[in-house]
């Protein structure tokens, strides 16, 4: 039965702004980790220095995919059984806790990994990348208890906004400060794990200070520890899964639009350097512009949705990954139509700038938007539950993504395996058709009632 300390999600009022500032800022201390190691620097020393398997580096960008791929996959077996034990047990701070903890140990090792160590470079890749996944679920489930429904858009976008802040922070410092990913540089650049571990340790603190732990501890049943309850738990909420099909409409979405945004994000940068073969200068301008332009997106798509509605916003941002994908696949025909018809002689890699631009845009909105629409459709006292069952579906995409693009650029090459990522977007669209936000509220309402009347 839902306590006092933990009020229904329709009645609930704004939590103070401290808290949502707290919350909001595991958003800012973690994206350091995410576009450091995954995306922008460690991806890339990965591949061309550790591996090191030039010309085309396909072996190394099959091992980057496959170390992702367990990670995620280990988090698709966690997240739910660990949400239902956290929603029983009132204990997702001291969850969230202990990934963060094991995250910043596993990043800093990465310091210790020489050219050639391929072994130990996945196994820290694969460890420090799951505790990362775990949090990024764990600390989603807080978001229902920040506000009311109409609130929970621009505080998701908040979160991400702040995000991409704190990434662009970590990431601007680490490439002035420690250089260009090339071996020669190597003695320099691997300090790139320390530095992530150091930030995200440091920028979490505020999180761990002012986010409450809400809910009310729940006695186990004679007999049970647990992790025994928590499967009961997750065995019981399966069976009543049919109370939720737009919230499990939902999440075949986030399924095949995650696999989408996790290949751009292990994939964008790697993307770059070997098909585009863009300047150093170039890399670091579209990083910037992307983490601009992802914060602008999921901040405004956040006041957006409050005045359109979650489901309407979610599907304008699918569609703008379409034609972000779309600009990236055409990059070099967009060059040369521009140089036929409108006499500009630009490179490819300032056209990819315009990419990033949409792929900015879509990136943050995307993400804060389906957040949001997961926590709108949950049920008080479900809610790391089902942000586990949500970061089970975003994390197996991850799996199917990642290695679905590593194994068709084994075959085609990466220029032409990025259509992968379009028909993903396509799918995501379609499934996300059938989901109707005000009719996924109210089974919320419901549950909530019946669970109360128990």
């Amino acid at each position: 039965m839902p306590s006092d300390s933990a009020p229904s999600i329709t009645s609930a009022r704004l939590a103070p702004k401290r808290e949502i500032f707290g919350w909001a800022m595991f958003d800012f201390a973690n994206q350091g980790y995410t576009l450091l190691i995954i995306t922008v620097i460690y991806g890339d020393l990965f591949t061309r220095v550790i591996v090191g398997d030039a010309p085309d580096y396909r072996l190394g960008n099959l091992l980057w995919s496959l170390a992702l791929a367990v990670s995620y996959l280990m988090v698709v077996v966690a997240n739910p059984v660990c949400g239902a034990m956290m929603d029983y047990a009132c204990q997702r701070k001291r969850y969230l806790f202990f990934s963060y903890l094991l995250t910043v140990v596993a990043t800093v090792l990465l310091y210790f990994v020489e050219p050639g160590w391929l072994i130990p470079a996945m196994l820290l890749i694969i460890v420090s990348n799951f505790a990362y996944a775990l949090g990024e679920g764990f600390i989603a489930s807080f978001l229902p208890d920040l506000g009311p429904r109409k609130s929970l858009g621009w505080i998701s976008g908040l979160g991400w906004g702040l995000g991409y802040i704190g990434g662009l922070i970590a990431t601007a410092f680490t490439l002035y400060f420690l250089g260009d990913v090339t071996a020669e540089n190597y003695a320099t650049i691997r300090w790139v794990g320390p530095f992530a571990g150091v930030f995200f340790l440091l920028a979490a603190i505020p999180t761990f200070i002012w986010l409450r732990e809400r809910g009310t501890k729940q006695a186990l049943p004679e007999g049970q520890n647990l992790f025994s309850a928590g499967i009961q738990r997750l065995q019981t909420t399966w069976r009543e899964m049919h109370y939720f099909r737009d919230l499990r409409s939902l999440l075949i979405s986030i399924f095949f639009s995650m696999a989408g945004i996790y290949i751009i994000i292990s994939f964008s940068f790697i993307y770059g350097s070997q098909v585009i073969g863009w300047d150093e200068e170039v890399r670091v301008l579209m990083f910037v512009i992307v983490q601009i332009t992802a914060a602008i997106g999921a901040i405004g798509f956040g006041y957006i949705q409050s005045h359109i509605g979650a489901r309407t916003t979610y599907i304008i941002t699918l569609l703008l990954w379409l034609v972000a994908i779309l600009a990236i696949w055409q990059t070099p025909s967009l060059t040369a139509a521009m140089h036929q018809w409108l006499g500009v002689s630009w490179q490819a890699q300032y056209v990819f700038l315009f990419a990033g631009v949409l792929s900015g845009l879509s990136l943050g909105s995307s993400q804060s938007a389906g957040r949001a629409l997961v926590g709108i459709l949950t049920p008080q006292g479900k809610s790391a539950e089902f942000f586990g069952f949500w970061g089970m579906s975003a994390k197996l995409a991850a799996v199917f993504g990642i290695l679905g693009l590593g194994l068709i650029q084994w075959v085609f090459g990466l220029a032409d395996a990025i259509l992968f990522c379009l028909a993903l977007f396509v799918m995501a669209i379609m499934t996300l058709l059938p989901v109707n936000e005000k009719r996924g509220e109210q089974a919320a309402d419901d549950w909530e009632h019946r669970d109360a009347a128990e």
